[in-house]
Order: C-alpha cells, then sequence, then structure tokens
C-alpha cells in the first residue's frame, strides 16, 4: 500500500505486462515513490487512445521479481487508455502524482503520435488531471513486436527517471499536458537533450502486406524539408533525445475570429 506522504506513480506500457520495457521504467521509478503498474494483457501496439467495445475489462494481478523485491502488477484485458482508467479509477486509492507510460519498444515521433498507444496512455491520464509522461526508446523496426531482450535500455531508464522527477517537482505550464520523450538507439545518460516540436511529418510509412494480410512500415524521412526543431530532427539528425510539450487541445492555431470570416466570405 502506498504511503499517502510519497509520490504515486502509475506505470503502464503499451507493449503489455510482460515487456523488458515496461520492467525497466519499474526499475527506473522505484526510488522516487510508489509505483502502482497496469498495463495491458496483450500487446496493444498502436491502439492509440483507443477504447475497443470489444475488450473485457479483466484485471489480474501478477507477480514479478523487479531487483529482488516481488511486486503485485495488474494485467488489464484491454487497450492502454483502457489500462490507465482501470489504474485511475479501480485500483488507485487517490490521485496519482505522475503517469508513465514506457519504456517503448521503438521512437513515437512526427505525424503518427496519435496512433502510438504510449502516447495515447499518456493524454489519457492528462485528460483527467494527472501529469504524464511517455517515453520511447529508437530501435530497429525488427523489434517493435517483441519482446527482446537484446534492447539496452539504460539509458532510456536514466531519462524515464530524470524527467518523472522534473514532472514531480515542477509546475507545468499551462497547455503541456503530457511530455514525450524519446531516446536515440545509441544514446547514454550523458546525451545531451532538448525540447522540441513535434513534425508534421510522416515518420513510419506503409510499404505491404505480410503473410498475415497486415501492413509492413518502413522509416521514411524527408531531411530536405525537415523542421530543424522537430522530434524527428532531433533523432535521426541530432542524436539527442527529445522532449516534446504535448496538448490535450488539437485545435489549429489560427486566429479563430480570421478563420470564421473565411468560412462565411460566400455566405
Amino acid at each position: 500500500m502506498a504511503d499517502p506522504k510519497e509520490p504515486l506513480i502509475v506505470l503502464t506500457n503499451d507493449d503489455g505486462v510482460n515487456s523488458p520495457g515496461l520492467i525497466a521504467a519499474a526499475r527506473a521509478l522505484a526510488p522516487l515513490g510508489w509505483v502502482l503498474v497496469a498495463a495491458p494483457r496483450e500487446q496493444q501496439t498502436s491502439a492509440g487512445r483507443s477504447m475497443p467495445a470489444s475488450a473485457d475489462g479483466a484485471i489480474d494481478a501478477l507477480r514479478k521479481m523487479i531487483d529482488g523485491d516481488h511486486w503485485e502488477v495488474y494485467a488489464v484485458g484491454g487497450s492502454p487508455a483502457q489500462a490507465v482508467q482501470r489504474a485511475l479509477f479501480v485500483l488507485s486509492e487517490r490521485q496519482p502524482d505522475l503517469l508513465v507510460a514506457g519504456i517503448n519498444y521503438g521512437e513515437n515521433v512526427g505525424s503518427g503520435v496519435t496512433i502510438s498507444g504510449t502516447v495515447g496512455a499518456a493524454l489519457e491520464a492528462a485528460s483527467f488531471g494527472v501529469p504524464a509522461l511517455a517515453v520511447s526508446l529508437e530501435m530497429d523496426v525488427r523489434y517493435h513486436l517483441t519482446h527482446s531482450d537484446e534492447v539496452d535500455f539504460t539509458a532510456a531508464m536514466h531519462f524515464t527517471r530524470l524527467f518523472s522527477e522534473r514532472l514531480l517537482m515542477l509546475s507545468r505550464p499551462h497547455d503541456v499536458d503530457v511530455l514525450k520523450v524519446d531516446v536515440p538507439a545509441n544514446a547514454s545518460s550523458q546525451t545531451e537533450w532538448r525540447v522540441t516540436r513535434q513534425s508534421r511529418q510522416k515518420y513510419w510509412a506503409p510499404i505491404n502486406l505480410d503473410e498475415h494480410d497486415r501492413l509492413q512500415y518502413r522509416q521514411e524521412i524527408d531531411f530536405d524539408a525537415l523542421e530543424p526543431d522537430s522530434d524527428i530532427h532531433a533523432i535521426a539528425s541530432a542524436g539527442v533525445v527529445s522532449v516534446t510539450p504535448v496538448s490535450l487541445d488539437l485545435t489549429s492555431r489560427v486566429l479563430l475570429e480570421d478563420f470564421e470570416q473565411q468560412l462565411r466570405a460566400h455566405e
């Protein structure tokens, strides 16, 4: 049971409750407070912020050994966003101080971030007023749907702890609902980080169907048109950690009165 005097951190992961990335994040967060782990029972990559009606919503308690301690973690029959809801309204005894989604197998950058279950889980928590962090690690696409133990999460663990500490300490500016952190594959704890914007470019492009009729994808970047202050540029060109403040407000950044006048111009 969480000590009311210590921070309560909810941890989830769209790669599922058995993801090594989830265990790595748990290890990173353990010194910061009480960590409540609730993650999808199955792999839920690319589930976004979806709430599938077909999900059974079951909550099963599992025991996992993490750094020599027995942890009780919860497997949820549903999407990452549904796992967040179960954590906030069923499993948690009070409003969490922080929600962490990750560490994800694969970077979440560019115009496709709304597809990401990692970002979707963080947005769901943020919609209930919980500060949220979404952490992803760049890696070869062949690892994305795996739980490979070939992936080194050491640097991503460092930045997970670093930015979790910052979110627990700081008052966030208005309109910063989620902090999206993407860590380069070759990063270390000494790698530079910078605040970025989300690129408008599509980063993952669909290519062909596999033997199960699923669309495959590959990385495609137009470096000539790439915004120099973007998350894609940070990862793919500069090799630094990308830290992107994300808002729940998806309204276009235009003068609404001017746009309304354009729409009414031919009435």
